[in-house]
């Protein structure tokens, strides 16, 4: 019995040497365990704690989101021109009508003009002066089809500097829609056609933007002043079918009238 002992101890013993030289030779030399060790728990310090400040509640985050992103509001009435001579001026450095960098082009012509043509603001090829580029030239060429021209026509925009994707529900809160009041005010023009109106009916304050289309005159602060709205320019170039529709509207508004 005892050799039979021994015999199956040398066997076992042989086993486990076996088992152990076939993990060495595969490069595994030392005792592994499932549980991540941390090596250097005796050379690191300790991090320092400190408690995070609490998070501001969504809504204050909102508010100072908001404000961050706000126009500054337009001057006290009070301060504004009471002429349209002293208007240019005024309207080439009230900081809350544009932003700053950007140019900005004056209105063009004379008080008590038989149109008042109202754009949102210049286009971006406007050299210097308001409608200069290629939305100019069509516009020169639609006042002619009227039986108008330049020198009978006052030209004007809702803001005096061309803005990427303006957020015109902004500007309405700076005043930006007031000082527009006032400025067809101090023109005090026979008629005015507004091209471009979704974007100038949200400044004024109508809703949805989408009545614009049918806005027929604008409350300013004198009696109201007959208004006819269209496309922009920018749409009409793209689009000549659209120049049609404003023709044969057009022709409804003023009839066998000479302007």
């Amino acid at each position: 019995m005892s050799d039979i002992a021994n015999a199956k101890n040398h066997e076992w013993r042989d086993a486990v040497t076996a088992a152990l030289d076939w993990w060495r030779d595969a490069g595994v030399d030392h005792a592994f365990v499932d549980d991540p060790q941390d090596w250097l728990a005796e050379t690191r310090q300790p991090a320092a704690t400190s408690t995070p400040p609490p998070m501001k509640p969504l809504r204050e985050l909102a508010a100072e989101r908001t404000d961050s992103h706000a126009v500054p509001r337009v001057a006290a009435r009070e301060g504004w021109p009471s002429s349209l001579e002293e208007f240019a001026p005024w309207w080439m450095a009230e900081p809350a009508l544009a932003p700053t960098g950007l140019p900005r082009l004056l209105p063009v012509g004379s008080k008590g003009a038989d149109l008042l043509v109202l754009v949102p603001m210049p286009s971006a090829d406007d050299g210097n002066a308001l409608l200069s580029g290629k939305s100019g030239r069509l516009l020169d060429a639609m006042l002619a089809a009227f039986g108008l021209d330049r020198s009978r026509t006052y030209l004007a925009s809702a803001l005096p500097a061309h803005v990427p994707m303006p957020d015109w529900s902004m500007y309405r809160e700076a005043g930006i829609g007031d000082v527009l009041l006032h400025h067809l005010t101090l023109a005090a023009p026979k008629r005015m056609l507004i091209l471009g109106a979704s974007g100038i009916s949200a400044l004024l304050g109508h809703d949805p933007p989408n009545l614009a289309q049918s806005l027929r005159a604008i409350n300013q602060e004198g009696s109201p002043l007959p208004a006819l709205s269209a496309w922009d320019l920018e749409a009409m170039l793209q689009r000549p079918a659209l120049k049609a529709g404003l023709w044969s509207r057009w022709l409804d508004w003023t009839g066998t009238e000479t302007i």
